[in-house]
């Protein structure tokens, strides 16, 4: 028999983000405590879990004692010290993913090339240690210039259509890449346990703000045949089980005009493209994270209604406290749910919150989700 005693774990998480917001809410359900670890006081995952240590996601003595105090740890975020957390791993502490999965991925550069080395379908790319605008046309436009690290949310990531846009260079240890003319840009979500079982989400679509490069509206699931999808669930898998690694990951996919699939990127975490399981879902994707963590039985991913999502971003001209516009209108649309992140200041385009809407018709849903868009408006008391 199974005996647990109560709480069930003490679980470390590494950012407190919405991400880390969402997994500390999931957590409670399942009768865990949660330690968070930022820089920002009363971030949003430390308004409630009830316990967090302020410190840089870099410093060794911080991540130590959130490590050593926790029965498992894990992260929302991947920009973080993971030569400190190997190290922590090698002296027995349980740590997921794995920190070498996550120092792999956390480059761009060599979460590349374990793709290729596995035989993972990728567009073609080359190191770029310094911009160089005769090796850009050698290597011929249009591409994609990417950062080896620190990028995310459209940041660290140049688009060049033409040696015009060489001036938008992005002047650090890059990549460059094979610009992809995508029909559609889907995520699959992939849940895999200690013990190596794999559940998958259905593939979703992805439609980003122009502009920005920010995750605008998500559909699912993705208009797009069985076949695709299954494919799609499949390449996940192989993806994911080519890591070895275990919890929760989203891995975002080109699909070409000839029907082909190409992984884009890896998210070693919970992932913008799985917010719509929390009401979609039989298991949401924050739930199945610590699941696979904990060692518990991972959940069924079945989808029990269409969904959209969309992203509430802060005003283009305004920064400062939040003001919420449109809340009530918002509420009064059948199938919306609104989630806020809690975070106490706003700036253009900064991630304050999302909304789904349910719907038994996917088209239906859209529609609502981009009206509640234009409805609920995150502000901010002053002008940038």
């Amino acid at each position: 028999m199974d005996a647990r005693p109560y709480p069930i774990a003490r679980i470390g998480i590494i950012g407190g983000g919405q991400l880390g917001r969402m997994m500390v809410q999931a957590a409670h359900r399942l009768g865990c405590t949660c330690v968070v670890l930022d820089p920002t006081p009363s971030c949003p995952a430390g308004q409630v879990s009830g316990h967090q240590i302020v410190g840089d996601f870099h410093d060794p003595a911080r991540l130590r004692e959130l490590v050593e105090s926790c029965d498992v740890s894990t992260f929302d975020i991947e920009d973080i010290g993971s030569d400190t957390l190997i190290e922590l791993e090698s002296e027995g502490n349980a740590i997921h993913p794995s920190p070498k999965v996550l120092a792999e991925i956390q480059d761009k550069l060599t979460q590349k090339r374990m793709m290729a080395a596995a035989g993972i379908p990728t567009a073609e790319f080359i190191e770029m240690p310094t911009p160089d605008a005769d090796a850009f046309a050698q290597f011929g436009y249009p591409l994609v210039q990417k950062a080896r690290r620190g990028g995310y949310d459209g940041r660290g990531v140049a688009v060049m259509h033409s040696a015009d846009d060489f001036p938008r260079n992005l002047p650090v240890p890059a990549l460059i890449e094979r610009f992809i003319p995508a029909s559609k840009e889907l995520a699959v979500l992939v849940a895999r346990g200690s013990d190596g079982e794999t559940r998958c989400y259905p593939p979703v679509e992805m439609v980003f703000r122009s502009g920005e490069n920010v995750l605008d509206l998500l559909l699912a699931p993705a208009s797009i045949s069985s076949d695709i999808a299954d494919a799609a669930q499949a390449l996940a898998i192989r993806t994911v089980d080519a890591m070895g690694a275990v919890g929760i990951f989203g891995i975002e996919m080109f699909l070409t005009a000839d029907n082909n699939l190409l992984v884009n990127e890896i998210a070693p975490r919970t992932h913008n493209s799985g917010h719509h399981t929390i009401e979609a879902c039989v298991t949401d994707q924050f739930e199945q994270h610590l699941r696979a963590i904990l060692g518990l039985p991972l959940g069924s991913t079945e989808q029990l209604s269409p969904a959209a999502m969309i992203n509430l971003l802060g005003a283009p001209d305004r920064m400062g406290r939040p003001v919420i516009q449109g809340m009530a209108a918002a509420l009064a649309l059948d199938g919306v749910s609104v989630h806020l992140y809690g975070k106490a200041s706003t700036t253009p385009f900064r991630k304050m919150g999302h909304i789904t809407v349910l719907d038994a018709n996917i088209d239906d849903a859209r529609r609502k989700a981009e009206k509640v868009r234009d409805t609920l408006i995150i502000s901010g008391e002053n002008h940038p």
